[in-house]
């Protein structure tokens, strides 16, 4: 097998959605999400395991019920810039908002960090849910899907142009002719579209990659089809292996018939590997994590994100599931939209709706060592992911898996045993983009 997986690390800190007791844990700084040498110590494990990507989530509104992390947590770029400065392959992915952020910062802090890195920046594009989101940024509510996805495939356009505002030799410095700039290299975006206004150009040079890589992680309609016209890697829910293998399928579909090649865009899906000496003792702890974060009225608080932070807690809840199709639009549609279709289709009380949501979920890479990588390469090669975005309760259990599972995967060929590339797009396997005005003038020169 000629093609690779990709790794890519989520830390929890002190726990996220689904992890709500993880901050109990012992081996968990109860500070980890604000403390900068935890993301360090989590970027320097995964790149000595030559993971492809450190990846963070973000979002910008809380209340009371939110998992532990979100409640304090540090801003990604930031927390970024200080890993690159202590790490030299791993990728950093941070996630921004394209709603609730304009182009040109997102244009000049993401480009920022790709010099940091020498290479290594991502951007995961979120076009927020949480409708509280928008009463932080002086709106009265969010924004609909089809705003939110037109808007976000301008702000991307807009941002790759002003990523392109120099060519790659726009800097002879030349002393002895006294020239710092070619100034024909130099070009101003003129962007005048229906979201955004932006002339440009960018006072920042290209990195080493080009641009950063661009990630998305929608699963709408609109998701799916905005990925495959600028996505580069997407992060994937997993579901049973038949759903993974359609929305693999469905993505490299689109991608090509939006005129890209499909092996352009990676596909990682989420997964919590629990590995143990055996595959009771793993079956065993995948209990018992289940029973430590198991808290109802978490649950509850946590199945409103979907329908823009609603509050549940306002119903019975033994009586059938409320009608609250009309929130889904300005949150998490796509989930929403299961959730009722699944309280409709079998009759479902909003207390049952909960428990079916977040019951306990048999993940395929729980288990001994040999049997998660045997796990890993079946769903692999049944064309389900390129990539697996890793999320590890502790320290003990990431190492677990480096020290088991990573080996096996090498020795079958299916993982590198060193960097390919000093770079994020090197080492996925993504071409540099050329310069636009760099292929136009050799268009005009041929």
């Amino acid at each position: 097998m000629t093609r690779k997986i990709h790794l890519a690390l989520h830390p929890y800190g002190v726990g996220g959605p689904g992890q709500h007791g993880l901050w109990r844990d012992p081996s968990i700084a109860k500070n980890a999400s604000i403390d900068i040498g935890y993301y360090i110590q989590q970027a320097q494990a995964a790149e000595h395991a030559l993971f492809d990507a450190l990846f963070i989530v973000d979002s910008q509104f809380i209340d009371p019920t939110y998992p532990a992390h979100y409640l304090n947590r540090l801003e990604p770029l930031t927390l970024l810039s200080a890993v690159a400065t202590h790490t030299k392959h791993i990728g950093l992915v941070g996630t921004a908002s394209s709603t609730y952020n304009s182009p040109f910062n997102l244009a000049r802090r993401f480009g920022s960090l790709d010099h940091i890195s020498g290479g290594r920046a991502g951007w995961n594009v979120v076009t927020s849910f949480d409708t509280g989101t928008s009463r932080n940024y002086g709106l009265d509510e969010h924004l609909d899907y089809t705003t939110r996805y037109g808007r976000a495939l301008e702000a991307v356009r807009v941002i790759q142009g002003l990523w392109d505002s120099y060519e790659d030799d726009a800097f002879p410095a030349d002393v002895e002719r006294g020239v710092f700039l070619d100034p024909e290299k130099l070009h101003a975006l003129n962007h005048v579209g229906e979201h955004f206004r932006v002339d440009g150009p960018l006072n920042l040079s290209r990195s080493p990659q080009g641009q950063p890589v661009i990630f998305q992680a929608g699963v709408s309609e609109e998701g799916r089809n905005f990925a495959a016209q600028v996505a580069e890697g997407i992060y994937a829910p997993a579901g049973p292996l038949d759903q993974a293998r359609a929305y693999y399928e469905d993505i490299k579909r689109r991608t090509a018939a939006a005129g890209r090649d499909p092996e352009h865009i990676k596909i990682f899906i989420h997964a919590g590997p629990i590995v143990r000496a055996t595959d009771d003792e793993a079956r065993r702890r995948a209990r018992e994590i289940f029973e430590e974060d198991n808290d109802f009225d978490r649950d509850l608080a946590l199945l409103g994100r979907a329908f823009g932070a609603h509050d549940f807690s306002q119903y019975d809840l033994d009586a059938p599931f409320p009608d609250v199709a009309h929130l889904a639009e300005r949150g998490g549609r796509t989930a929403a939209a299961k959730i009722i279709e699944r309280a409709r289709t079998e009759g479902l009380t909003l207390r049952q709706v909960v428990e079916a949501s977040f019951g306990q979920k048999q993940s395929p890479f729980v288990g001994a060592p040999g049997t998660v990588a045997d796990a890993i390469e079946h769903w692999f090669a049944a064309g389900t992911f390129d990539g697996l975005n890793l999320a590890f309760r502790n320290n003990e259990d990431l190492e677990r898996f480096v020290d088991g599972v990573v080996p096996l995967l090498q020795k079958r060929g299916l993982f590198r045993t060193e960097y390919e590339s000093g770079t994020l797009r090197g080492n996925l396997g993504l071409p540099v983009p050329v310069n636009r005005h760099t292929r136009e003038r050799s268009l005009v020169d041929a």
